[in-house]
């Protein structure tokens, strides 16, 4: 690998470490948001703070940078399409199913259920991409997901499926779909598309949830979904997709599978869990997967 090329792996590395971050937190603050506010306007609301937010960003980047001609990179022709229909998966489908899965399951059991999101990221990537397989990813991976699965059979002496596992399941298969559909576009302006993504599933989810009936909560309620909305979809979908361009569909879906123990962990510690010797064995099978995932990159 040049040198320009590690440079730019080893960026795609960090977008999609900090990606996997900021969603990460996600599932435990919206299980407490959903006492207050119903599965589908908050799915509406956090990617509309989040459409909002970029919408702003994008438009001051163009007003300082009018004097450039930097206009390349922007959406065009066919790219739509690509971008419609991974907005539909990624930005209106996932969301609603994670809500209403949420609302019938704990928030780390339901965050460790999304760990399969990166495997079906990476099954599509290699099978329908064909992206190149490596044995360091496939090993991450596993040792990633045994880590959420040691959580999982420590808390949870049964692994019945609920409709709201079921749903949380689906997310993470539209999530996939998602991922490897923007993969296609990822050579774009990141935060174009991550705002026209955004905003679009913003607005239509919130006027699926008005015609259901739904309301809209109190403004200190309203701003603060925005606010997350803007850090955990917003700037999570803008690093996202720098990821996907730099390292590829199944490579960022290996990165991604940590958002998961990070949601659990952070659910674990909100209830009042503490650190048990499962959450320790699977951190350790994390940081495992993470380093094997990593030395792929570094041994191109």
């Amino acid at each position: 690998m040049g040198k320009r090329q590690s440079h730019q792996a080893m960026r795609g590395t960090a977008c999609a470490v900090c990606a996997s971050l900021l969603i990460g937190v996600n599932p435990a603050i919206s299980k407490v948001i959903l006492s207050q506010v119903q599965p589908w306007m908050l799915a509406g609301l956090f990617y509309l703070g989040a459409g909002l937010g970029l919408a702003t960003i994008y438009l001051l980047r163009r007003k300082l940078a009018r004097h450039t001609s930097k206009q390349t990179n922007s959406v065009q022709g066919k790219d739509w399409n690509w971008l419609g229909i991974s907005t539909l998966a990624g930005g209106i489908i996932a969301p609603v199913l994670l809500m209403f899965g949420l609302v019938n399951s704990p928030a780390s059991s339901a965050s460790l259920l999304l760990s399969l999101e990166g495997v079906f990221t990476a099954l599509l990537g290699w099978f329908v991409l064909r992206e190149r397989l490596d044995w360091r990813i496939v090993s991450g991976m596993a040792a990633i997901v045994a880590g959420s699965m040691v959580l999982t059979l420590a808390k949870y002496s049964e692994l019945g499926l609920s409709w709201g596992s079921l749903a949380v399941i689906g997310a993470g298969l539209a999530w996939a779909c998602d991922n490897n559909l923007t993969k296609q576009i990822a050579h774009r302006d990141p935060l174009q598309i991550a705002t026209v993504k955004s905003g679009a599933a913003g607005v239509v989810n919130i006027a699926i949830a008005i015609f259901l009936g739904e309301s809209l909560p109190n403004p200190p309620l309203l701003l603060t979904t925005g606010v997350i909305g803007l850090l955990n979809y917003g700037l999570a979908l803008f690093l996202f997709v720098l990821a996907l361009r730099y390292i590829g569909a199944s490579r960022m879906g290996a990165y991604f599978s940590l958002s998961p123990f990070v949601g659990a962990a952070i659910a674990i510690l909100i209830l009042g869990e503490g650190v048990t010797l499962a959450l320790i064995v699977a951190t350790v099978l994390m940081l495992l997967g993470v380093g094997l995932c990593l030395s792929e990159q570094l041994h191109q």
